[in-house]
């Protein structure tokens, strides 16, 4: 990483500071108000399909860079915001799922992934730092748990209903009720834009994470939006209602959507659209309190989420927490001072990417337990050669917490324990069961035809021997080599 610290200095209008380790000071030479801002935006469950219903979102993509194959570690909450954190894949962050005794936020606290996660090195660097929102699974206001790293913590536990709500603002519980004004959406835009005011005028450099509880179900949206969209249904592609050729065991018995079950994912498709108008508007507030500020020229704004969302596809009711591109491939978009205007990046990336680059842009070097690598480069527009080829995806189940807002409801989905990899051109994985999949993208883009049975022996024994070797990998080079093939 300190090879090429100075291009990105010299590109995207970094601050001129030398790169630390484990989160020592940056250089007095830097000056505060010189160093990069990051506004980083997390939703929660927003799938690719809800984008073009969000124009400040397609705005950000035309003044910024977009990721093409930006994928999920798991395509569940807890185990991916893990990743996201910590730079670390499932498997060194040993939290799978949201609960039990294989996740949620006590075994994240259990492993001690909260003592290293791109806050703690931001604000070890000198920033100012934010969170506003969702945590992890399992947070509740009530205990007042503020994680290390954070000098701003706006925080509610089981909000999803974006009403009547608790909040631990700063170590002060909050209770928010039922009228418009206590919409979280709006309230955590309001805090969030209060924030970089107050940041920008206090001459520190800054970094907020504004992670919504939309459009989650209960998929509930602003009072203002609650009529929008009359009419609408959700999408109709060659998934919809239709099974894989040679299925997983866990999928091979779905029957058909019944008129109903139709009926009732039309609604929630229609009402995630609605809800997600609050984060759109949120994204252009956000951005214009940084041009209000004089501080947009060296801020990096991105948007991102946790985790996509099946709706028919596959004759599944609403859920994730499958290997499918409809729950792992997500939107990521990068908008800021030298990041090209329209662009898009090919290579894979995933979650475990966003932490070495929140380091690399404000000037650190991430520990060496890191698996994840700096997207600046790609941001850049470079191609490094030595780039993986390859994401991972890890994930525990079948998932029967009834403690768990993420549990799947009846046909729904439910896969068992599972590995996969994915490309820009094809899906491979590999389940608990002896079950396996393959899936040639290029030609094949909705996921229809499982392949498995007609790879040649020698490429699914290569496929099987790169998933065994990522899904062991620990640290930023072993895990890169193992993903490159």
């Amino acid at each position: 990483m300190r090879r090429f610290l100075t291009a990105s200095v010299l590109v995207l209008g970094l601050a001129a500071c030398t790169p630390h380790t484990g989160g020592a000071a940056p250089s007095p030479s830097a000056s505060p108000s010189d160093r990069t801002n990051i506004v980083f935006v997390l939703t929660d469950d927003l799938a690719m399909n809800l984008v073009q219903y969000m124009p400040h979102v397609q705005a950000l993509a035309k003044a910024g860079t977009s990721f093409a194959n930006y994928t999920v570690t798991d395509s569940l909450c807890c185990p991916s915001r893990s990743s996201l954190f910590t730079g670390k894949y499932p498997h060194n962050t040993g939290v799978f799922t949201n609960g039990g005794v294989d996740g949620g936020m006590a075994m994240f606290n259990r492993r001690g992934n909260q003592k290293s996660t791109f806050a703690v090195d931001l604000h070890r660097a000198g920033y100012r730092t934010a969170f506003m929102g969702k945590y992890l699974n399992g947070y509740q206001p009530k205990d007042r748990q503020i994680p290390p790293g954070w000098d701003e913590w706006d925080t509610g536990g089981n909000a999803y209903a974006e009403f009547n709500y608790n909040m631990n603002e700063n170590g002060q519980v909050r209770h928010y009720g039922e009228t418009p004004a206590d919409y979280l959406t709006d309230v955590v835009s309001g805090k969030a834009s209060a924030f970089i005011t107050s940041s920008a005028r206090s001459g520190k450099p800054f970094m907020i994470e504004v992670a919504t509880f939309a459009p989650h179900a209960p998929y509930t949206p602003a009072p203002r939006d609650a009529n929008a969209f009359p009419g609408l249904t959700a999408p109709r592609g060659k998934a919809y209602d239709q099974l894989p050729e040679n299925p997983p065991k866990w999928l091979a018995g779905r029957t058909p959507l019944t008129a109903e079950e139709k009926g009732q994912i039309d609604v929630a498709f229609r009402k995630r659209v609605q809800a997600v108008q609050s984060v759109d508007r949120m994204l252009a507030s956000l951005r214009q309190t940084l041009t209000d500020e004089g501080v947009a020229d060296r801020t990096v704004v991105i948007f991102n989420s946790d985790n996509g969302y099946h709706m028919g596809d596959y004759r599944l009711m609403p859920g994730k927490q499958t290997a499918f591109d409809t729950d792992i491939h997500v939107p990521l978009i990068a908008a800021g001072p030298g990041i090209p205007a329209g662009a898009t990046v090919a290579q894979p990336a995933e979650n475990i990417d966003l932490r070495p680059t929140f380091d690399e842009i404000t000037g650190v070097t991430p520990p060496s337990d890191v698996d994840g690598r700096s997207l600046l480069p790609l941001l850049r527009g470079e191609s490094p050669d030595d780039w993986r080829s390859t994401a991972l995806i890890e994930h525990h189940g079948p998932d029967f917490d009834p403690t768990d807002p993420d549990r799947p409801r009846k046909h729904a989905g439910n896969p068992t324990t599972y590995e996969a990899l994915r490309t820009p051109d094809f899906t491979y994985v590999e389940y608990a069961d002896g079950g396996r999949e393959y899936y040639d993208r290029r030609t094949d883009p909705n996921e229809m035809h499982n392949t498995i049975a007609e790879l040649p022996t020698d490429q699914a024994s290569r496929l099987h021997a790169t998933l065994a070797a990522v899904k062991g990998c620990r640290g930023e080079a072993a895990c890169t080599t193992a993903a490159t093939f």
